[in-house]
Protein backbone atom coordinates (compact mmCIF):
# COMPACT_ATOMS: atom_id res chain seq x y z
CA UNK A 1 0.00 0.00 0.00
CA UNK A 2 1.05 3.44 -0.55
CA UNK A 3 -1.09 4.95 1.45
CA UNK A 4 -1.17 8.53 -0.38
CA UNK A 5 -3.58 11.74 -0.25
CA UNK A 6 -3.54 12.31 3.59
CA UNK A 7 -3.04 15.85 3.44
CA UNK A 8 -5.32 16.78 0.11
CA UNK A 9 -8.05 14.84 2.37
CA UNK A 10 -7.79 17.49 5.16
CA UNK A 11 -7.44 20.72 2.99
CA UNK A 12 -10.73 19.72 0.79
CA UNK A 13 -12.69 19.27 4.90
CA UNK A 14 -11.14 22.62 5.71
CA UNK A 15 -9.09 20.67 8.39
CA UNK A 16 -5.13 21.30 9.16
CA UNK A 17 -3.26 19.07 7.01
CA UNK A 18 -1.62 17.42 10.14
CA UNK A 19 -5.17 16.18 11.02
CA UNK A 20 -4.92 13.66 7.46
CA UNK A 21 -2.17 12.05 8.81
CA UNK A 22 -3.57 10.83 12.01
CA UNK A 23 -6.92 9.90 10.05
CA UNK A 24 -4.36 7.78 7.75
CA UNK A 25 -3.05 6.39 10.89
CA UNK A 26 -6.70 5.26 11.77
CA UNK A 27 -7.06 3.67 8.54
CA UNK A 28 -3.75 1.97 8.67
CA UNK A 29 -5.20 -0.01 11.93
CA UNK A 30 -8.31 -1.04 10.00
CA UNK A 31 -6.30 -2.21 6.69
CA UNK A 32 -4.24 -4.69 8.22
CA UNK A 33 -7.72 -6.47 9.77
CA UNK A 34 -9.35 -6.03 5.85
CA UNK A 35 -5.68 -7.95 4.58
CA UNK A 36 -5.33 -10.35 7.07
CA UNK A 37 -9.00 -11.08 7.13
CA UNK A 38 -8.75 -11.62 2.95
CA UNK A 39 -6.39 -14.26 3.83
CA UNK A 40 -3.23 -12.59 3.10
CA UNK A 41 -0.18 -13.57 4.50
CA UNK A 42 1.77 -9.98 3.91
CA UNK A 43 0.98 -6.47 4.04
CA UNK A 44 3.81 -3.77 3.18
CA UNK A 45 2.79 -0.20 3.54
CA UNK A 46 4.77 3.03 2.64
CA UNK A 47 4.78 5.27 5.82
CA UNK A 48 7.53 7.38 5.01
CA UNK A 49 9.78 8.10 2.48
CA UNK A 50 13.08 9.28 2.27
CA UNK A 51 12.17 12.23 0.35
CA UNK A 52 9.65 13.20 3.56
CA UNK A 53 11.95 14.24 5.49
CA UNK A 54 12.44 17.39 3.55
CA UNK A 55 8.91 18.66 4.94
CA UNK A 56 8.42 21.54 6.99
CA UNK A 57 9.71 20.68 10.98
CA UNK A 58 6.79 21.17 11.78
CA UNK A 59 5.27 18.44 10.11
CA UNK A 60 8.05 16.00 10.19
CA UNK A 61 7.92 16.34 13.79
CA UNK A 62 4.47 15.37 13.91
CA UNK A 63 4.88 12.18 11.78
CA UNK A 64 7.41 11.40 14.65
CA UNK A 65 5.06 12.16 17.15
CA UNK A 66 2.53 9.44 14.95
CA UNK A 67 4.96 7.03 14.87
CA UNK A 68 4.79 6.76 18.77
CA UNK A 69 1.51 7.06 18.78
CA UNK A 70 1.55 4.31 16.76
CA UNK A 71 4.14 2.36 18.81
CA UNK A 72 1.78 2.58 22.31
CA UNK A 73 -1.02 1.37 19.89
CA UNK A 74 -1.74 0.10 16.86
CA UNK A 75 1.58 -1.80 16.60
CA UNK A 76 1.54 -2.65 20.18
CA UNK A 77 -1.89 -4.67 19.68
CA UNK A 78 -1.16 -5.95 16.43
CA UNK A 79 1.63 -7.75 17.99
CA UNK A 80 -0.48 -9.07 20.75
CA UNK A 81 -2.52 -10.17 18.29
CA UNK A 82 -0.21 -12.70 16.57
CA UNK A 83 1.22 -10.17 14.06
CA UNK A 84 5.02 -10.24 13.40
CA UNK A 85 5.91 -6.64 12.52
CA UNK A 86 9.31 -5.32 10.77
CA UNK A 87 10.50 -2.03 10.11
CA UNK A 88 12.36 -1.31 6.53
CA UNK A 89 14.89 1.58 5.54
CA UNK A 90 16.68 3.59 6.75
CA UNK A 91 16.20 3.97 10.48
CA UNK A 92 19.10 5.65 11.85
CA UNK A 93 17.13 8.74 10.41
CA UNK A 94 14.94 8.45 13.49
CA UNK A 95 15.06 9.65 16.71
CA UNK A 96 16.81 6.72 19.13
CA UNK A 97 14.15 6.35 21.34
CA UNK A 98 11.98 5.03 18.39
CA UNK A 99 14.64 3.14 16.84
CA UNK A 100 14.70 1.89 20.06
CA UNK A 101 11.14 0.71 19.70
CA UNK A 102 11.31 -0.32 16.61
CA UNK A 103 13.89 -2.91 17.31
CA UNK A 104 11.95 -3.64 20.46
CA UNK A 105 8.82 -4.46 19.08
CA UNK A 106 10.88 -6.61 16.07
CA UNK A 107 11.88 -8.63 18.33
CA UNK A 108 9.24 -9.19 20.80
CA UNK A 109 7.06 -10.12 17.49
CA UNK A 110 9.65 -12.54 15.90
CA UNK A 111 8.15 -15.68 17.18
CA UNK A 112 4.73 -14.32 15.20
CA UNK A 113 4.02 -15.87 11.39
CA UNK A 114 0.40 -16.29 10.58
CA UNK A 115 0.48 -12.40 9.64
CA UNK A 116 3.21 -10.07 8.64
CA UNK A 117 3.49 -6.36 8.09
CA UNK A 118 6.09 -4.35 6.69
CA UNK A 119 6.41 -0.51 7.57
CA UNK A 120 8.41 1.07 5.03
CA UNK A 121 9.84 4.24 6.96
CA UNK A 122 12.12 6.45 5.87
CA UNK A 123 12.48 4.29 2.90
CA UNK A 124 13.26 4.71 -0.95
CA UNK A 125 13.85 2.19 -3.60
CA UNK A 126 16.85 3.25 -5.14
CA UNK A 127 18.66 3.78 -1.59
CA UNK A 128 17.74 0.43 -0.68
CA UNK A 129 19.52 -1.51 -3.70
CA UNK A 130 22.61 1.60 -3.22
CA UNK A 131 23.17 0.62 0.07
CA UNK A 132 22.88 -3.00 -0.60
CA UNK A 133 25.02 -3.17 -3.41
CA UNK A 134 28.10 -0.92 -1.53
CA UNK A 135 27.49 -3.61 1.52
CA UNK A 136 28.52 -6.02 -0.25
CA UNK A 137 31.39 -4.01 -2.23
CA UNK A 138 32.80 -3.37 1.27
CA UNK A 139 32.18 -6.89 1.99
CA UNK A 140 34.65 -7.89 -0.97
CA UNK A 141 31.51 -10.52 -2.26
CA UNK A 142 29.81 -11.54 -5.32
CA UNK A 143 27.17 -8.59 -6.48
CA UNK A 144 24.28 -11.70 -7.75
CA UNK A 145 20.64 -11.37 -7.88
CA UNK A 146 20.60 -13.08 -4.97
CA UNK A 147 23.22 -11.86 -3.08
CA UNK A 148 22.12 -8.55 -3.64
CA UNK A 149 18.27 -9.21 -2.67
CA UNK A 150 19.30 -11.04 0.68
CA UNK A 151 21.42 -7.47 1.50
CA UNK A 152 18.45 -5.15 0.87
CA UNK A 153 17.12 -3.49 3.99
CA UNK A 154 13.51 -5.94 3.33
CA UNK A 155 15.57 -8.99 3.24
CA UNK A 156 12.87 -11.79 3.54
CA UNK A 157 9.99 -10.14 2.42
CA UNK A 158 7.88 -11.43 -0.62
CA UNK A 159 7.92 -9.59 -3.73
CA UNK A 160 4.19 -8.23 -3.81
CA UNK A 161 1.96 -9.72 -5.83
CA UNK A 162 -0.60 -6.50 -5.67
CA UNK A 163 0.29 -2.73 -4.99
CA UNK A 164 -2.19 -0.39 -4.41
CA UNK A 165 -1.52 3.20 -4.43
CA UNK A 166 -4.55 5.59 -3.46
CA UNK A 167 -4.67 9.43 -4.02
CA UNK A 168 -5.31 9.29 -7.53
CA UNK A 169 -1.55 9.80 -8.61
CA UNK A 170 0.06 7.10 -10.94
CA UNK A 171 3.52 6.14 -9.76
CA UNK A 172 5.41 4.02 -7.74
CA UNK A 173 7.14 7.00 -6.10
CA UNK A 174 10.66 4.76 -5.07
CA UNK A 175 8.54 2.32 -3.38
CA UNK A 176 9.81 -1.14 -3.90
CA UNK A 177 11.21 -0.55 -7.10
CA UNK A 178 13.28 -4.12 -7.34
CA UNK A 179 10.56 -5.81 -5.85
CA UNK A 180 7.82 -4.69 -7.61
CA UNK A 181 9.03 -5.99 -11.28
CA UNK A 182 5.98 -8.32 -11.56
CA UNK A 183 2.86 -6.74 -9.12
CA UNK A 184 0.14 -5.74 -10.77
CA UNK A 185 -0.55 -2.08 -10.23
CA UNK A 186 -4.04 -0.50 -8.68
CA UNK A 187 -4.17 3.15 -8.53
CA UNK A 188 -7.42 4.21 -6.71
CA UNK A 189 -8.65 8.17 -6.96
CA UNK A 190 -9.81 7.86 -3.59
CA UNK A 191 -7.40 9.69 -0.71
CA UNK A 192 -6.19 7.41 1.73
CA UNK A 193 -7.95 8.64 4.74
CA UNK A 194 -11.04 7.57 3.02
CA UNK A 195 -10.15 4.33 1.33
CA UNK A 196 -12.85 1.20 2.35
CA UNK A 197 -13.16 -2.41 2.88
CA UNK A 198 -15.35 -2.57 -0.17
CA UNK A 199 -12.45 -0.78 -2.35
CA UNK A 200 -9.85 -3.34 -1.42
CA UNK A 201 -12.08 -6.50 -1.91
CA UNK A 202 -12.91 -4.50 -5.64
CA UNK A 203 -9.32 -4.30 -6.31
CA UNK A 204 -8.96 -8.33 -4.80
CA UNK A 205 -11.36 -9.58 -7.35
CA UNK A 206 -10.24 -7.55 -10.22
CA UNK A 207 -6.43 -8.94 -9.16
CA UNK A 208 -7.94 -12.82 -9.45
CA UNK A 209 -9.16 -12.45 -12.52
CA UNK A 210 -6.22 -10.70 -14.41
CA UNK A 211 -3.42 -13.11 -15.99
CA UNK A 212 -0.04 -12.85 -14.77
CA UNK A 213 2.56 -14.25 -17.27
CA UNK A 214 5.61 -13.42 -15.74
CA UNK A 215 7.38 -11.71 -19.39
CA UNK A 216 6.58 -15.60 -20.69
Amino acid sequence: MIMDGNRRWARERGLPTLEGHKKGLGNFDKMTHWVRDAGAKHLVVYALSTENWNRSEKEVSYLMDLFQTAINDAFERLQEEGVRLHFVGDLARFPQKLQENFARIEKESEGNDDFHVWICASYGGRLEITRAAKDLADKGEKVTEDSLRDAMWSAGMPDPDIIIRTGGEKRLSNFLLWQAAYSELFFSDTYWPSFTQEELHAILKEYAERERRYGK
